[in-house]
């Protein structure tokens, strides 16, 4: 007969929820599967059953993952009465067992087997299921059935010790839906951030929320929102520009069609007694009370696995732990000069975080080092004594060192509102509590390090990588300055210095908020630019947040003084342009090549800090801009000079022929090229006569650009000579071969016009060496209009001769380089014979309309750009006009 409360089998029920988890066989799963069950069932809202629930799944896998040494399958299924958890492990062979055995259900005091000795003793029912590859044990726990009463309750406490809120506590009430928008906003959240519901429903909750954001590390506020419960603090801008710090309580929830979406309610920071969950109290078995951890006691089970919610789990712990009203914890820098508020509970956390104050504080009292426990009774009794309080209304703070092997890692204070609430022995209980805690810290602070690097190599090799892939001036200052907002900066301002003896001036602006960019621009624009210092590192710049500031206060009192009940839209833009450069600003220098070339300028929103690992990472982008800022320089300075020179080459501009149409189209290869090997030009020689050419250099480039000068030029000085066209090639034969090893064989079509009194056109051309120009007939008939002849640039003696030829109405004589005639696809080529098969569709046409059909087609030919110079030149007669 079996066992009563046992079973073999599942009981049907109808089950309304459902999670499941699988814990590696490691020994730190036990306490993340309890943690997994206990937020599982409190969020379906099973308090009741909680504890119980927790302790049976304790043990269960601790015998999966410790003594079967499997991994453990954990199932949680909620059914109307209570709860069903299941716990699967992968060791099949485990005897079940028996009643009256020996071994019974395990023996109290034996790890071994306990675990189904506690849930004959709690659960309601409970069974053992065997298949061939796992073993699942079950059991139920009923929900009590008692009448509602209280769930959680605290002792009585005097006035004087309850939290601090307004005379009416405002709860934001936002739903986002699965997309991250906003879908319902209600009037509390109207009066605490200061907008209406239709101008935020429909956006997402990051264009409002001030989520602290580091490469590599951390949970953005996207995760966040994923989760099926979170609570912490963040920031949401008001209208004003302001971050109003919030406390917020996120639950993830599903509509009766399955939608999901999560229900934030948000009060101002200080308010969070009114949503923050009371601390856990640690589950009570034996199994735990003989292996409790002194870190476990103080910070919880589980702790949080990253440093952030580490340290703001720390600070809370430890102002709970002396019942102050304030917390703060500093993390010390690497060389242990500086400290930097990385959390704080019961302050202004926008403020304050990221702040550094120094370890070593001026003065002989006894809070001037944090290498020691200190207390202090009454600040107000020395003004500014803790910077880091002031304003705050703090009375009395006792503060405690966190040390590793001696050395310092950070600081751990608590605060009180009155004076005289700390002694030495709660810097003592303090100090304790920072020793237990110290070493998890910089564990997870060196984790944390060593994420960041990761994130900030990849951020370096990338911004390296868009740097190095262009050289145009503007569009390196758009990627410096996309690549640090909002990656790294809430803003940024790129100033450029053109030469020694320039002034810096504002070349670029950007803000994560694209409707601040212009009123940000006109607030730097009136104040003088940062001095160019080439030292290295960044340094702070106090001017734009002053002159923010006292914009905002002239703007205020103007509009106080129009004695008007509604403010403009002035004051609304001036006070958010404040808020946006409130925070900390600092300038890195861009130098290059030994020189400073303009500064890279980023900054925080009111009262935000830059936290150190941040600005190392700047100072390394600000490096790598500045090269590659240089080298767009440098690049654009050449080209400007190099096509200054390219153009000169090119002819001025095309002269009016009497009855004669002309048109040239001109292509150069290569990317910044204006002017290569080819060439081609038209000139009056005298009254009634015209000179044209078009040439073709070996090569192409600089080299080929300088021949090409050389013709261009000595063409027009020896035809207006008088020299006919075979004297003048030869004249220009003997000065290329002149120039030596810089000399380049030239084909060259020169030939002189003259336009004759019947409409006709007379011609007399030289071909040396060139592609010959093909005359075109009103009939549509092509034929060649020139003979070859030898090129220039080889022979010394050349015997060229000139052949004459006329142009009757409606006739059109081409001109063309071999690019045009070699275009090439593959191993097909355009050729003479594709020239003239073009050249015959062009009857009627003008000589633009010539040249364009040409190049249309030349293009067309081949998929791949042109890799060499092209150069069409098209005259045409054109036909009588008839009335």
């Amino acid at each position: 007969m079996a066992e009563p409360g046992v079973e073999t089998r599942t009981r049907s029920s109808v089950i309304t929820a459902r999670a499941a988890a699988t814990f590696e066989p490691v020994g730190r799963s036990v306490a993340t599967a309890r943690a997994f069950v206990r937020d599982t069932l409190q969020g379906w809202g099973y308090t009741d059953v909680v504890d119980d629930a927790v302790v049976l799944t304790s043990e269960l896998v601790t015998n999966a993952v410790i003594h079967a040494g499997t991994a453990a399958d954990v199932l949680c299924l909620r059914t109307e009465n209570g709860v069903r958890i299941e716990v699967a492990d992968r060791y099949p062979e485990r005897e079940v067992p028996l009643q009256g055995s020996a071994q019974a259900l395990g023996n109290p005091d034996s790890e071994n087997g306990r675990g189904l000795l506690l849930c004959a003793a709690l659960a309601a029912r409970w069974g053992v299921e065997y298949s061939p590859t796992r073993k699942q044990v079950w059991f139920q726990l009923d929900l009590p059935e008692r009448p509602v009463g209280t769930r959680s309750a605290g002792p009585v406490l005097p006035t004087d010790l309850l939290p601090v809120a307004d005379d009416r506590v405002r709860v934001a009430v936002a739903q986002i839906d699965r997309h991250g928008t906003i879908t319902t906003w209600n009037e509390d959240a109207e009066h605490l951030f200061g907008y209406a519901a239709d101008q935020v429903v429909g956006k997402p909750l990051g264009d409002f929320a001030a989520w602290p954001h580091t490469p590599g590390i951390g949970t953005g506020i996207a995760e966040a929102l994923r989760l099926s419960r979170w609570e912490g603090s963040y920031g949401i801008r008001g209208t004003d520009g302001r971050v109003v710090p919030v406390y917020a309580s996120h639950l993830r929830v599903r509509d009766t069609h399955g939608e999901p979406s999560t229900v934030c309610l948000l009060v101002r920071d200080y308010e969070r007694a009114v949503l923050q969950s009371p601390p856990r109290a640690p589950v009570d078995s034996s199994n735990e009370s003989r292996s409790t951890d002194p870190f476990e006691v103080f910070i919880g089970s589980p702790a949080p696995d990253d440093l952030d919610g580490l340290l703001q789990r720390t600070v809370e712990r430890a102002r709970d732990m002396l019942d102050g009203d304030a917390a703060f914890l500093l993390l010390a820098t690497d060389d242990e000069t500086e400290l930097e508020v990385r959390a704080t509970t019961g302050l202004p956390s926008a403020r304050q975080r990221f702040a550094r104050v120094p370890v070593e504080a001026a003065g002989t009292g006894r809070y001037s080092s944090a290498r020691m426990p200190a207390v202090h009774e009454d600040l107000a009794a020395v003004p500014g004594s803790v910077p880091l309080l002031n304003g705050t209304g703090m009375r009395s703070v006792v503060t405690v060192p966190l040390k590793v092997e001696g050395r310092l890692t950070g600081s751990l204070g608590v605060a009180a509102e009155a004076s005289g609430r700390y002694s030495n022995e709660e810097a003592l209980r303090l100090q304790f509590a920072a020793d237990r805690i110290a070493l998890a810290v910089e564990s997870a602070r060196l984790g944390e390090l060593e994420r960041l690097r990761r994130g900030s190599l990849s951020f370096l090799v990338e911004a390296s990588d868009l740097l190095a892939g262009t050289l145009d001036r503007d569009q390196t200052l758009a990627l410096m300055a996309q690549m640090t907002v909002p990656t790294l900066a809430t803003w940024c301002a790129v100033y450029t210095i053109a030469d020694p003896t320039s002034e810096p001036y504002l070349s670029y602006v950007l803000h994560e908020d694209e409707e601040r960019i212009d009123g940000l621009k006109a607030l730097l624009a009136k104040i003088q630019p940062p001095e160019p210092v080439p030292s290295p590192g960044a340094r702070v710049w106090t001017a734009p947040a002053d002159a923010a500031h006292q914009a905002a206060l002239r703007t205020s009192m103007r509009e106080l003084g129009l004695g008007s009940t509604t403010l403009s839209s002035g004051i609304g833009t001036t006070l958010a342009t404040a808020a946006a450069v409130g925070g900390e600003t600092v300038v890195l220098p861009l130098v290059a090549r030994n020189r400073v070339i303009g500064m890279l300028t980023l900054g925080k929103p009111s009262d935000d800090h830059f936290r150190q690992e941040i600005l190392e990472l700047a100072e390394d982008l600000s490096r790598r801009a500045a090269l590659a800022l240089d080298n767009a320089r440098l690049y654009s300075e050449r080209m400007a000079i190099s096509q200054s020179l390219q153009r000169s080459l090119l002819p001025p501009g095309l002269p009016q022929i009497p009855n004669v149409e002309v048109d040239v189209i001109y292509r150069a290869a290569g990317e910044g090229n204006e002017v290569g090997g080819d060439f081609y030009d038209l000139f009056p020689i005298r009254d009634g006569a015209y000179g044209f050419a078009i040439g073709d250099v070996c090569g192409t480039g600089p080299e080929a650009a300088a021949v090409t000068g050389l013709a261009r030029h000595a063409l027009r000085l020896l035809a207006r000579e008088g020299l006919g066209g075979p004297a003048v090639l030869e004249r220009l034969n003997a000065a290329i071969l002149d120039e030596g090893s810089r000399s380049r064989f030239l084909t060259l079509l020169y030939g002189e016009l003259w336009p004759q009194e019947d409409g006709s056109a007379l011609l007399k051309v030289v071909c040396a060496g060139h592609p010959l120009p093909l005359r075109l007939r009103q009939d549509g008939s092509v034929e060649p209009a020139a003979e070859p002849q030898p090129l220039l640039g080889v022979m010394d003696d050349l015997e060229l001769y000139e052949q004459t030829v006329t142009l009757d109405p409606g006739d059109v004589l081409l001109c063309v380089t071999d690019g045009v005639t070699e275009r090439r696809e593959g191993s097909r080529m355009l050729g003479d014979d594709g020239l003239s098969d073009v050249l015959t569709t062009c009857t009627g046409l003008t000589a633009g309309a010539v040249t364009a059909r040409i190049m249309r087609a030349v293009e067309r030919f081949a998929a791949e750009p042109p890799s060499d110079d092209m150069a069409i030149l098209a005259m045409r007669v054109p036909e009588p006009h008839t009335d």
